[in-house]
């Protein structure tokens, strides 16, 4: 399994959540909500990290997400502030060179559940 590098991302990154839940709408306007999946995979996080780092940093950053896109396969990431790793998908991410040897490298990270 593979481990994002070890670099941080920059302060002020964004935390969501998206619990799987299915809902059940009756017509006197009685609504029912169930959730779904296993207890402790009902609440997926996701993140949207800013790297502002050096040129070299964005390469390895984008030489990592570029194999787990060729791989198809997840990889064990801490998030800032929590105290154990997961396992995360990126599928998208973009990277601009705002000054000459900087990078910043904007990306989504979608906690999956694997064995």
């Amino acid at each position: 399994m593979a481990t994002f590098p070890s670099i941080t991302p920059t302060y002020g990154q964004q935390k969501r959540s998206a619990p799987l839940t299915r809902t059940v709408r009756f017509a006197d306007g009685y609504e029912h909500r169930i959730l779904f999946g296993l207890a402790e995979h009902q609440n997926p996080k996701i993140y949207n990290f800013t790297f502002n780092v050096s040129e070299a940093d964005s390469d390895t950053i984008e030489t990592f997400l570029d194999a787990r896109a060729e791989d198809s396969a997840s990889f064990d990431f801490t998030p800032p502030g929590e105290s154990a790793a997961s396992k995360y998908v990126c599928s998208a991410w973009s990277k601009s060179i705002p000054y000459n040897n900087r990078a910043t490298i904007q990306a989504t990270f979608r906690e999956v559940f694997e064995p």
